[in-house]
């Protein structure tokens, strides 16, 4: 997959609105493998949409939502699928965690299904992220923040053309922030992969080459 591109997409919960601010509904938004967005977004303008749409989760939106040339209306259960499989990875805004398992757990539950990376370099980044101590503590008793690192640690285990990372952190200070946003980088410039960052306030400081506002 080279691009996702959203073309005249307009919520269904905003149909009735006649007036538009944004760079992405109701208009002509195209995100290219390779580079690196920001999508901004105030409270309530659709950020989790937008995200929704992207993977297939909603389709209650006027418009044409592509991969390429190939509209996603179109697609069957199995294509998201592979989508989610190989194409587009998510760092879900709640994460969607499995408390009752460990952190290592809820890691290797995706690396089995791909098979992408190696339990030595998935230690490594639980080390870089400070949660080193934490691969066999349950993701229930562990904080929030802690939480993040372990699902963006998930996101990376398998091959993808973008990785979508919505509210990535959050609950995060600023040096966990920053050793996140290196580890996402360098996983996604080895995969020659796009990067799409979404917030409602604070993101990841990187070098965006553009900024949607939502």
């Amino acid at each position: 997959m080279e691009k996702i591109l959203l073309n005249s997409v307009i919520p269904q919960v905003f149909s009735q609105r006649t007036e538009w601010n944004s760079d992405i509904w109701n208009t002509d938004a195209t995100f290219e493998k390779g580079h690196l967005y920001l999508v901004e977004a105030e409270s309530g303008q659709g950020k989790s949409t937008f995200c929704s749409y992207v993977l297939g989760y909603r389709h209650d939106y006027s418009g044409e939502v592509m991969f390429d040339d190939h509209l996603t209306s179109d697609y069957k259960v199995s294509d998201w699928v592979d989508i989610r499989k190989r194409h587009v990875s998510h760092l879900f805004q709640e994460l969607r965690l499995f408390p009752e398992l460990t952190a290592m757990e809820n890691v290797m539950i995706k690396n089995n299904l791909t098979g992408f990376k190696s339990k030595e370099q998935i230690v490594e980044w639980f080390d870089m992220l400070g949660i080193g101590d934490k691969l066999d503590a349950k993701i229930g008793k562990m904080s929030f923040g802690q939480q993040q690192r372990v699902a963006m640690i998930r996101a990376l285990v398998q091959p993808f053309d973008f990785i979508l990372a919505d509210e990535p952190i959050s609950h995060l200070d600023d040096n966990n922030s920053r050793i996140m946003g290196e580890i996402m980088m360098t996983e996604a410039k080895k995969q020659g992969a796009g990067v799409i960052v979404t917030s409602i306030g604070k993101h990841m400081d990187l070098d965006y080459e553009k900024v949607f506002k939502l």
